[in-house]
């Protein structure tokens, strides 16, 4: 028999079970990797915003810690919940898959690309948010190098400084290196990004970081492609080769 209700009302939902069945809590990815399982049918996209905004606006959950929620039955007086921050880092997971999708469907810089972020890498320079491969299909009469696209994306536009150093030392190891920041940053941000993303070669993106489920992704410069450190390429990718490739 088919499961009725819309999308939105299904995750609503099979989070609100889950939260009022564990006392313990659940971290954001054990929700989206059970909503998903549950409604194959739903897109991760929606999925993931969609849940993103029942937990942002549900007065029947709260965030317990970093990326925890719990069901306010099982709430006691002294706990509070963090700072804003921390709302920031779960907005910005939120877009990771949106922006590997935009990467292979809309700007055709890949092949293949998915969200990493954290400290995949175990590098003190940095894992890439998201990251992507170009590869010739079999169909290709010429064949072409592969290429490895890297991206870090920001919500907070306090990052942006940050987040192009960032960008700019993924170029030790990807073809292309793109830095994804929110449109409502100031003009004299994007200015200075804009000038130093073509200076630098890299891509500069601008999104809607309200809407992860309609981000609204805009190139304002396009990254030029340069050839990476080989050493360094196949150190980090022999991490995620099984995922990427």
């Amino acid at each position: 028999m088919a499961r009725k209700g819309t999308q939105a009302e299904k995750i609503n939902s099979k989070v609100l079970e889950m939260l009022k069945s564990n006392p313990g809590g659940y971290k954001w990815s054990e929700l989206i990797r059970a909503v998903e399982a549950q409604y194959p049918e739903i897109a991760f996209n929606t999925i993931t915003g969609g849940t993103y905004d029942f937990l942002k606006k549900s007065k029947e959950i709260y965030k317990v810690a970093k990326g925890l929620y719990r069901h306010t039955t099982y709430r006691s007086e002294d706990e509070q919940e963090e700072e804003e921050s921390e709302t920031e880092r779960i907005t910005e997971e939120a877009f990771y898959q949106p922006f590997a999708d935009w990467l292979v469907n809309e700007s055709e810089d890949c092949t293949k690309a998915m969200p990493l972020g954290g400290n995949k890498f175990r590098d003190k320079w940095g894992t890439p948010d998201i990251i992507g491969v170009r590869e010739s299909s079999r169909s290709d009469i010429v064949k072409f190098p592969t290429e490895i696209v890297s991206a870090e994306l920001k919500t907070d536009t306090r990052d942006l400084i940050t987040a192009f150093g960032q960008a700019c030392a993924y170029k030790l190891f990807s073809h292309k290196s793109y830095i994804v920041v929110p449109e409502s940053s100031s003009q004299d941000d994007v200015s200075r990004l804009d000038a130093l993303c073509q200076i630098f070669g890299i891509g500069l993106v601008l999104f809607n970081n309200e809407k992860p489920d309609d981000p609204m992704f805009e190139i304002r410069v396009r990254p030029k492609k340069h050839e990476p450190d080989m050493f360094y390429v196949n150190k980090n990718l022999k991490v995620i080769e099984k995922d990427l490739f």
